[in-house]
């Protein structure tokens, strides 16, 4: 998918576990591992409102589109 979730990036930023995380924005630990690991169909934008608040930071923060390539790599 070309989608690819940066919150491993955020959470280092702001020195904070994913445990912690996930307390804050009111998920379970599992389902943000699933967001995390860029295995998620979808998120809500309540829940992405709630990560960027929790982390300071902005949604391109979080989330960036990477073109997928076309060469069969």
């Amino acid at each position: 998918m070309p989608i690819t979730v940066d919150i491993d990036v955020m959470l280092a930023r702001r020195k904070m576990s994913v445990g912690e995380l996930a307390d804050r924005v009111g998920i379970t630990p599992a389902n943000l591992a699933v967001l995390k690991n860029g295995r998620a169909k979808a998120v809500r934008f309540t829940t992405l409102a709630a990560l960027c608040e929790v982390l300071e930071c902005q949604p391109g923060d979080l989330l960036r589109w990477e073109a997928e390539s076309t060469t069969g790599e």
